[in-house]
C-alpha cells in the first residue's frame, strides 16, 4: 500500500518558545553563582539515576555494531504481545516541537526511517509548536483518532505526563523518546543515556584543562526540560568537587546573538574566561566569535556535533569536546513502533549510546558539504536521499 504523510509543522520553527506551566515566570539570564552552589532545581536531581549514567558511559552495548540506533545498553525486555496486529500500519507522532537545528535533524531523521518501512500506510505528525497546552490536545487528538501506535516527544516533562497516561488509558501501544514524563506506562522510554553523563562527561573536561581556581561560564538553554536540567546538576557537581570557579550560570534561549552578548558581557566583568560549559551546543561558533572579538584566544569548550563547531574546531586547532545526544535517535521510535506492532520484544527502558567527539575521531563526523547547522550523529549517511535530504 502506498504511504500517505500527512504532517502539520510550525512556523517560524527556528524560533524557540518557551511558553510552558512546567516553566518559571522568569526565564531569562539566571545570576551568577559561587562554585557549587546550587541552581534551585534540585527537584530534578536524583543521585541514584546520577550515579546509573554515570556507570552507563562504560556499559558495551547489545545489538549491531554498524547501527546504534538499534543497539541498548542493559536492556530489560517487556512482552509486547497484547499489541500485536496486522498491518498495514498508522503511526501517529506528537512532536515537541521542530524549533532549532537539532530537532529539524532528527525530524528529517525519522521521516526517512518512517519511508525505509512499506507497512506504515499513513506517518502522521502533529507539531506541539513547544506549546504544553498544544501539545496536550494534539495528544488528545491523536488518541482519538485511528492510530495503531502513538510516538510522542514531551515538549517539558511534568506538564505531558498526565496528557501521556491519558494516551496510555487510551488502550494503543504509547513510545516515548528524547525527553522524559514522570509515568512508566509507556510501553518503551527511548533516549541515549541521558543528561547526567552529557554534563558530566563535559564539566570532566573542561575541569582537567582549566584546573583548580580556573573560571568557567555555564551557557544553558532554558529551564524545566528534564534532560537539560540534569546536564547542568552533573556539571555543579564535577565542577565543586574539582575546585573550578563558576563565574555564571546563564540561560540563552537557544538564541546565538543572546549567547554571544552574555559572553561578551562576561569578558567585560571578569577580564578572563578560562572555559565554558555548553547545555546545548547550538550556539559554540558565536561563543566563540566572542573571544574574537574581545581581541583573546579561545577557551577549552564544550560543544555537540554540528558540522559548523566541527569544522571550525578542526581548521583552528581548538581545546574541544562534544559530548552528544544523537540525532540518530530519532530512527529508533519507528523502529520500535514495528516490533510493538507485530508482538516483539522491546527494552522497557532503551538506552542508546551516546558517544562523545575528541580529537581522536573528530573527522569521523566532519562531513564535508553539510549545512552548518547539520549534526554528525544523525545515523542518516547510508539512508535514501543523503545528503539531499538533510541540505
Amino acid at each position: 500500500m502506498k504511504r500517505a504523510c500527512t504532517v502539520v509543522l510550525a512556523a517560524g520553527a527556528l524560533i524557540l518558545s518557551a511558553c510552558s506551566s512546567d516553566l518559571p515566570a522568569d526565564t531569562g539570564a539566571a545570576p551568577s553563582q559561587a562554585p557549587g552552589e546550587s541552581t534551585g532545581q534540585s527537584e530534578f536531581f536524583d543521585q541514584a539515576e546520577y550515579e546509573r549514567q554515570l556507570a552507563l558511559r562504560d556499559a558495551t552495548p547489545e545489538g549491531p555494531a554498524d547501527r546504534p540506533w538499534e543497539q541498548a545498553l542493559e536492556p530489560e525486555m517487556v512482552d509486547t504481545a497484547q499489541y500485536r496486529k496486522d498491518g498495514p500500519y498508522e503511526i501517529c507522532f506528537s512532536n515537541a516541537s521542530v524549533d532549532n537545528p537539532w530537532r529539524q535533524v532528527g525530524y528529517k531523521t525519522m521521516q526517512a526511517e518512517a519511508d525505509l518501512h512499506d507497512e506504515i500506510a499513513q506517518f502522521r505528525v502533529l507539531d506541539a509548536e513547544a506549546k504544553d497546552d498544544k501539545q496536550i490536545s494534539d495528544i488528545a487528538s491523536l488518541t482519538s483518532q485511528d492510530c495503531d501506535a502513538l510516538i510522542v516527544s514531551p515538549n517539558t516533562t511534568a506538564t505531558l505526563t498526565p496528557a501521556v497516561e491519558s494516551a496510555c488509558d487510551s488502550g494503543i501501544p504509547v513510545i516515548v523518546f528524547d525527553r522524559g514524563v514522570n509515568t512508566d506506562c509507556p510501553v518503551t522510554f527511548i533516549h541515549p543515556i541521558g543528561g547526567y553523563a552529557f554534563g558530566a562527561t563535559a564539566a570532566e573536561f573542561l575541569s582537567e584543562q582549566v584546573g583548580e581556581g580556573g573560571k568557567v561560564l555555564g551557557l544553558r538553554v532554558l529551564p524545566g526540560v528534564d534532560v537539560l536540567e540534569h546536564r547542568w546538576a552533573a556539571a555543579e557537581r564535577e565542577f565543586a568537587d574539582s575546585g573550578v570557579q563558576v563565574v555564571g550560570a546563564e540561560f540563552t534561549e537557544n538564541d546565538s546573538a543572546t549567547a554571544k552578548s552574555i559572553v561578551s558581557d562576561y569578558l567585560q566583568r571578569e577580564g578572563q574566561i578560562d572555559g565554558i560549559w555548553m547545555d546545548d551546543g547550538t550556539a559554540a561558533v558565536a561563543v566563540l566569535e566572542a573571544f574574537e572579538d574581545a581581541g583573546m584566544e579561545p577557551p577549552a569548550i564544550s560543544g555537540e556535533d554540528q558540522q559548523q563547531f566541527l569544522q571550525k574546531w578542526k581548521d583552528e586547532g581548538l581545546t574541544a569536546l562534544a559530548p552528544t545526544y544523537p540525532t540518530y535517535q530519532w530512527r529508533t521510535p519507528v523502529i520500535a513502533a514495528l516490533k510493538i506492532l507485530r508482538g516483539e520484544q522491546v527494552p522497557s527502558e532503551w538506552i542508546l549510546p551516546q558517544p562523545v567527539i575528541d580529537d581522536s575521531n573528530l573527522d569521523r563526523y566532519l562531513t564535508a558539504g553539510m549545512p552548518p547547522l547539520h549534526y554528525g550523529l544523525c545515523g542518516c549517511q547510508e539512508m535514501p536521499g543523503f545528503p539531499q535530504r538533510w541540505q
